[in-house]
């Protein structure tokens, strides 16, 4: 297949792409920049000089730039660009995301492509939806934080567009790790005694190792239902605790010890530092947000029952080998850095 991908420069796209050509594919990825352009074509994919903003710049009178024209020779769009940050309004979500995703959608369906694959987010659900457990099923609520608001408002966009012959896929992963992922502030900060548990580390999170996120996706491209969203993790929920400490630990940081914080005691208080940043209009988070909250402090797992049924999923990379490859880079880039 001949497959146009946005997003190949990231952390996902780049083994997105190395995924589609161990398979045989073709990848025609949209490469913004020139460092860019190198990454995709390091990964294998064939770069398009292009930018997702071009299909919403200069309104309706705005000539179409000149890299749609390759929708028409493509089996199947992926689209897995996004600003992705747990900090911003509304309104900057929705031109920088929404509204390139409903124009890319809709140039797509011009054009005849087949498939157009949406790599959404499991966060559509987290926010006023406090069911343990969720599937496709499960009435959403409202999501804490804008850049889930905005992804909830794309799926649903692109669900009631015109489709004619292109079918929509939509995929909806947590939290996704791996080796390569952006995980250096993080662990600076924990370094510092920056980390705290809430409730011990004790509630259950879900997550996805980054190629069985690819995996998902080129099974998407030949299965799965119009319109339908589908879960997608490693099927192996865990408490939070038992997952970030291990993960960290690739990264030479110990958080066994780090303190904790109970639920009723910190949820109040971040409440208020959320809204009294939101209110200031500040740039960046407070130290603890809603969003870390939800995130840290619920327990959350996704049913990925319809994605093993209907696309044929079946997690591949389970946590120890993941963990091992993560360490094994981390150890690589501390002896090139000496």
């Amino acid at each position: 297949m001949r497959v146009f991908l946005t997003g190949g420069s990231g952390f996902v796209g780049q083994r997105l792409i190395r995924q589609l050509r161990s398979e045989g594919h073709t990848v025609l990825a949209l490469a913004r920049s020139t460092s860019s352009a190198r990454k995709v074509t390091d990964a294998g994919a064939q770069p398009v000089r292009g930018d997702l903003v071009e299909l919403t710049k200069g309104g309706k009178e705005a000539e179409p730039p000149a890299w749609l024209e390759l929708l028409h020779d493509v089996d199947a769009v992926v689209h897995a660009a996004a600003r992705m940050e747990f900090w911003g309004d509304n309104a900057g979500f929705r031109a920088d995301n929404h509204d390139p995703s409903v124009a890319l959608h809709a140039a797509a369906v011009a054009a005849k492509v087949p498939r157009f694959v949406l790599i959404s987010a499991a966060g559509v659900s987290t926010g006023t939806q406090r069911a343990t457990v969720v599937d496709e099923n499960t009435d959403n609520g409202t999501p804490v934080i804008a850049y889930c608001k905005v992804k909830l408002a794309t799926e649903y966009a692109l669900r009631t567009a015109a489709s004619q012959s292109t079918t929509l896929v939509i995929l909806r992963p947590p939290f996704v790790w791996g080796a390569g992922m952006n995980i250096a502030e993080t662990a600076a900060d924990a370094a510092k005694g920056r980390f705290l548990w809430i409730d011990g580390g004790r509630h259950i999170v879900d997550f996805i190792h980054v190629d069985n996120l690819a995996d998902s996706v080129l099974l998407a491209l030949t299965q799965g239902h119009h319109g339908v969203p589908y879960y997608v993790t490693d099927g192996t929920s865990m408490a939070v605790c038992d997952f970030f400490t291990p993960l960290l630990a690739t990264q030479g940081v110990d958080i066994s010890a780090s303190r904790s914080i109970p639920l009723p005691v910190v949820a109040p208080i971040v409440a208020l530092m959320d809204l009294g940043a939101r209110l200031l209009r500040r740039r960046t988070p407070p130290p603890l947000t809603n969003w870390l909250v939800a995130f840290l402090g619920r327990d959350r797992v996704y049913d990925i029952s319809a994605a093993r049924n209907v696309l044929g999923y079946r997690p591949r990379v389970g946590l120890e080998a993941g963990l091992l490859e993560m360490a094994t880079l981390a150890g690589r880039d501390h002896a090139d850095a000496a």
